[in-house]
């Protein structure tokens, strides 16, 4: 055990470096809002649905098609268990800060921090499998998602939830996996290169974020803390618990559960500020989530594999 411990910190730690470069960078002002922005466009637009076709790039095997949709059902299961969750015990008499400490349970990190854990515990399988959390993830997120920071259940844009990069990305890689299609190593190699961009970028905006926070006001607020705990500790262990009654493959678990685990995703803070909530209060849940996950990560995947 002692062994799993010290791969999982040691790739936490890596991601958790890369994060140092981004606060240091906002500390130091040397990236400027407009080009965060940026960078997290350039992430969701084009290397987001790069990664989602590496990752597919596969001949197809029945079996793998199988433990991907069984990953899919999991994550939307959970999802909806954290959905509940929040509704019962997060409450503010602000409903602006009410719907941010909703929201922030229900959503993890899984692309910027899931799949480069993903890929160095589990290869490319491993980021197989991560890639069906992250097309749930795309969905709920613009269709519950929206739905929690409005505090109203109208206003879905079928055009956003179906035509999103995660999506597409997710399609157009199904079918070259479905269809065992491989693309011309002229197109590969780009796609290729722009996927492992995945990892050092998103980092970097996570750390630009924290270096902007404000962590004093929300530290002082039991709410807070316990929307981190149950999006780093209870959300996570309930999953364990359902995956290991259904019985689940044990790459496939393993997979889902590293997908689970990270902090609240940074689009808390985008919707956040899309829908007029409370913006200040989403970058303070990231960035304390963010902090706290440096211990819960590895102890959660540590457990999940000695388990397995």
């Amino acid at each position: 055990m002692l062994a799993n411990f010290l791969t999982v910190g040691q790739q936490v730690v890596i991601l958790y470096l890369l994060i140092a470069v981004g606060f240091v960078c906002g500390k130091t002002k040397f990236f400027s809002e407009d080009a965060i922005g940026g960078l997290t466009d350039f992430v969701l637009y084009v290397v987001t649905p790069c990664v989602m076709i590496k990752a597919f790039q596969r001949p197809f095997e029945a079996a793998l098609a199988g433990a991907f949709f069984q990953v899919a059902a999991f994550a939307a299961a959970v999802t909806v268990f954290a959905y509940v969750l929040a509704r019962l015990t997060l409450h503010d008499t602000d409903k602006r800060r009410e719907r941010v400490y909703r929201f922030s349970v229900l959503f993890s990190n899984c692309a910027f921090m899931g799949l480069p854990l993903e890929e160095a515990l589990l290869g490319s399988r491993g980021v197989f499998f991560g890639a069906a959390s992250l097309a749930v993830f795309q969905l709920l997120t613009w269709s519950m998602g929206l739905a929690v920071m409005r505090g109203e259940r109208g206003g879905l844009s079928l055009k956003k939830l179906f035509l999103n990069p995660g999506i597409l990305g997710v399609a157009a890689g199904l079918l070259l996996f479905f269809t065992s299609f491989s693309l011309p190593e002229v197109v590969n190699a780009p796609v290729n290169a722009l996927a492992a961009l995945n990892t050092p970028i998103p980092m970097v905006i996570i750390g630009y974020h924290l270096s902007r926070a404000k962590l004093a006001p929300v530290l002082r607020d039991g709410r807070t803390w316990l929307a981190a705990a149950e999006r780093l500790i209870v959300v996570p262990l309930a999953a364990l618990a359902l995956g290991l009654l259904c019985g689940m493959d044990g790459t496939a678990l393993l997979a889902a559960m590293v997908a689970l685990c990270p902090p609240t995703a940074a689009i808390c803070t985008m919707f956040a500020a899309r829908c007029q909530q409370d913006t200040a209060l989403s970058v303070s849940l990231v960035s304390l989530s963010t902090l706290l996950s440096i211990f819960t990560m590895p102890l959660l995947i540590v457990l999940t594999q000695s388990l397995l």
